[in-house]
């Protein structure tokens, strides 16, 4: 057999499996109960209003445009629907601002593509989400400690980064139930990443798949709506927001989209005809139509349910695990984050939490740049009944205390 390595790519060896997408298999053994996705519950996605956009499509005249090529932008009352959106939390834009992607982790692909020169450095949170470091990793950035609540200056990061022989580049931020440690930026730390990225002169990267899903607590203004007040209009900001459709409407029609200023979203036009031309025409048809629909009912349909099943999962951990296991407490979102005693890695106890537990989660150490944070893990309510949610939590609980008996 040829052997492959010595013609790929240096970027190449940046490339690694995602340990999440490798855990999701372990849903089709059906005595797991896996906290390990952080996936949406297919039981509540809105299927009948799916299937009747579907059927009116296609017998309607339009559904001959459904089949064929469209704009790289996007469908333009997609893109209208997205615009009324975004002005409701804040963010004036015209749709000459937003471009659709092939979900938001394209977004972030393709945001690494467009900003990141080899050695350059990223601000990112310490964890942060792992589907971004596996986005950007192929274009051979550095990562520096996105600290907000610190007194850094913007010096340091600057030197840090030439020192290291690059710049910084972006600071990438998910300020609403962050993936993985569900937590929430306050006002203040979203105004201080402003301040930082403003004297650094670079963008800011928001993540905000999960802004829909806030539970309890007041909503925050995202960053690129403070941006706007700021600077006076969305072609003065220098945020570039990343939204999903992802964990309200449907991961599997896979559309998002971006919103920035308009030379940027110029650029990203031109990386999306370079690859794979436009998003799907018609899933981004179809997707309006249920938009437009039943969105707002779907978003309230699934709050309700998945506030339960947090609200389960955080009485269980009060219950079940032992002393010295600490966790977040978020107002929103999929995720609960778990810090356990030093010295317990949190991907040895998956495996015998495996195999002697039939219980699923997603070892912490991945979400960090720097392969740190091997006592932490991350723990899914989205897809677990409040049952499954007390009997899982307890077989871990009964597991993290024998790990911490003396040997």
């Amino acid at each position: 057999m040829l052997d492959w390595s010595h013609i790929y790519a240096s970027r190449s060896s940046r490339m690694g499996a995602s340990e999440i997408r490798e855990l999701l298999k372990l849903l089709d053994q059906p005595d797991m109960i896996s906290f390990a996705g952080g996936i949406p519950d297919p039981a509540l996605f809105p299927t009948d209003v799916f299937e009747k956009a579907y059927r009116e499509l296609f017998t309607s005249p339009a559904g001959h445009a459904a089949l064929q090529y469209s704009v790289s932008e996007g469908y333009a009352p997609l893109r209208e629907w997205i615009a009324g959106q975004m002005a409701e939390i804040g963010i004036t834009c015209g749709i000459e601002n937003i471009m659709i992607t092939s979900g938001s982790q394209q977004a972030l692909d393709y945001l690494g593509k467009l900003f990141i020169s080899p050695g350059d450095t990223i601000l990112a949170g310490w964890p942060t989400y792992l589907g971004a470091l596996q986005a950007y990793n192929a274009y051979e950035p550095l990562y520096d400690r996105l600290e907000p609540y610190s007194n850094r200056s913007a010096s340091d990061y600057r030197d840090a980064a030439k020192a290291n022989g690059g710049a910084v580049k972006f600071a990438y931020a998910l300020p609403d139930f962050a993936n993985p440690t569900g937590e929430t930026m306050d006002r203040t730390a979203r105004e201080r990443v402003l301040d930082l990225a403003g004297e650094l002169d670079v963008a800011v990267i928001e993540d905000a798949a999960y802004q829909s899903l806030r539970y309890d607590g007041e909503a925050i203004p995202p960053i690129l709506a403070l941006d706007i007040e700021r600077s006076g209009g969305i072609e003065q900001s220098r945020t570039i927001y990343c939204g999903s459709f992802s964990k309200t409407l449907s991961p599997g029609l896979r559309l998002g989209w971006v919103v920035a200023a308009s030379p940027v979203i110029s650029r990203l036009v031109l990386i999306k005809q370079a690859s794979d031309l436009n998003s799907s025409t018609v899933n981004q048809m179809i997707m309006n139509s249920v938009a437009r629909s039943a969105f707002a009912d779907q978003v309230a349909k699934i709050k309700t349910a998945y506030q339960a099943r947090r609200d389960a999962m955080l009485a269980s951990l009060e219950k079940h695990m032992p002393a010295g296991v600490t966790w977040s407490r978020p107002e929103g979102g999929m995720f609960i984050w778990l810090r356990l005693p030093e010295g317990l890695d949190g991907g040895a106890l998956l495996k015998r939490a495996v195999a002697e537990e039939k219980v699923a989660f997603v070892p912490g150490k991945a979400f960090f740049a720097d392969g740190s944070g091997a006592n932490t893990l991350r723990l899914s309510f989205s897809c677990s009944s409040p049952e499954k949610i007390e009997t899982g939590i307890s077989r871990l609980g009964k597991l993290f205390a024998s790990a911490l008996q003396p040997a």
